[in-house]
């Protein structure tokens, strides 16, 4: 007995996603199975299960959610070419013309049509879904509650879709988000500094993210977890396959405490590129990136660069002028970039108006309070020996009488001492005035 046509997005008994009328137009020829009932996905809807029953849905339509979790397999991060597909023929549209080979959509060459379609082939969204639940995680398509607005700004290069681990709401946290990043070589002034902003932001209430990394990323995600605050680690991989190896143990604290972000469905491995390509995700997820050491031929400078094209605020952490780990930073500073050298001034930055960090000045000294001709008086004194009144007048450009009493007042508050007709600086003046003065 033939089976009766779905309908456009319709999932049938055997897990099978229909592709609409007559004419297959709209709908996603892909044929999934395997999830564990009720899989859920965050702002959305709960996938239907095989045997037919369906809950409540409130996010995209189920064929469009299968379609992007399908996409995000068969297409790279960050490809402006799918990405205007999607914005110009739909999800669906798209899914099933990879689905079904054919003729190739505009903007490619045959051969890497061909190698699309070859993807397509072995795309199992289904599957996808069900490793991610097993693992903790859960997949944000934009529309739903939990996509964060800001990752619009990037066009045609905008996500396909996240996939998230951790309990927070990903939107929410985005909205008070800063981005520090780095050298994976840092040195130990590099590592102190990305761990001293961290917790000096987390503290202040914001979200620390970072790329999960070796160096300048583990110790921004270290010392805002320290700190007791909020961290999300953005990965160049699936998110339930953490990268590094070395930072497993790490990348799992950030799941548990706070979020652990990806473009790539389970299990996928990073290269080179999308190391490259994960830095604009971070760059738009943000109110500002914080480069704290880079070489010229860092990859946090691409953060940076993005975060510029995108209109989000560029700072700098400056380093020894003979560090070659600063010379990327100094090379921002010396453009549009602002050196920042804490949290407060991160914070002023980034932050709502009025959120101003102190006046920065050096320590006061006893002599800072006195009077300012008092001041003029006291300075009017030699260093070495007695001078008179009428010296001292004469040197701080005033009256004989004026500069008698003032040395008086000078001697009851302990800087000079009378010795005959001559005045003379104590050893606390001494002191006080010697340590205001610079050794230059």
């Amino acid at each position: 007995m033939a089976k009766p046509e779905l309908a456009d997005g319709a999932v049938g008994e055997d897990g099978e996603v229909g592709k609409g009328g007559p004419a297959g137009d709209g709908g996603v020829g892909v044929r999934v199975r395997g999830v564990a009932a009720g899989v859920r996905v965050a702002g959305g809807p709960r996938v239907p299960v095989p045997d037919g029953s369906a809950a409540r849905s409130d996010g995209p339509a189920d064929g469009e959610l299968l379609g992007r979790v399908f996409l995000t397999r068969v297409l790279e991060p960050g490809d402006e070419t799918g990405g205007r597909w999607v914005r110009e023929r739909g999800v669906l549209e798209v899914a099933r013309r990879l689905r079904e080979g054919g003729r190739a959509l505009p903007g490619v060459s045959e051969k890497r049509w061909a190698g699309l379609c070859a993807r397509a082939g072995k795309a199992d969204p289904r599957g996808d879904l069900a490793v991610a639940r097993s693992a903790g995680a859960r997949f944000v398509a934009p529309g739903t509650a939990e996509w964060p607005g800001q990752l619009d700004d990037l066009g045609d290069a905008r996500p396909l879709g996240l996939w998230v681990r951790g309990g927070p709401s990903l939107r929410m946290w985005a909205l008070r988000s800063v981005a520090v990043v780095g050298a994976r070589a840092c040195t130990e002034y590099g590592a102190h500094m990305a761990a001293t902003l961290a917790a000096g932001l987390a503290e202040r209430g914001w979200v620390v993210v970072s790329g999960g990394a070796y160096g300048v990323d583990g110790a921004a995600h270290r010392g805002a977890l320290g700190a007791g605050g909020a961290t999300a680690a953005v990965l160049a991989c699936g998110v339930d396959r953490p990268y590094p190896p070395g930072h497993t143990a790490l990348i799992t604290r950030i799941a548990e405490q706070g979020l652990v972000v990806g473009e790539l469905p389970p299990g996928d491995h990073p290269t080179p590129s999308r190391f490259v390509l994960r830095n604009r995700v971070i760059a738009a997820l943000t109110r500002g990136t914080v480069v704290v050491e880079a070489a010229y031929r860092s990859g946090s400078l691409v953060t940076a660069r993005a975060a510029r094209r995108l209109g989000r605020h560029v700072m700098g952490v400056p380093g020894p002028a003979t560090s070659a780990l600063s010379a990327g930073v100094h090379e921002l500073l010396r453009g549009d970039a602002v050196l920042v050298g804490d949290a407060a001034e991160v914070v002023e930055l980034v932050g709502d108006m009025g959120e101003l960090p102190p006046e920065r000045r050096g320590p006061v000294l006893p002599t800072d309070l006195l009077e300012p001709r008092t001041r003029q008086v006291l300075a009017g004194l030699p260093g070495r020996g007695t001078a008179t009144a009428a010296e001292v007048a004469r040197r701080a450009q005033t009256t004989e009488d004026d500069a008698t009493a003032r040395l008086y007042e000078l001697r009851a508050l302990g800087y000079v001492e009378r010795h005959g007709d001559g005045w003379k600086l104590t050893r606390q003046a001494m002191i006080s005035i010697r340590g205001g003065r610079s050794p230059c």
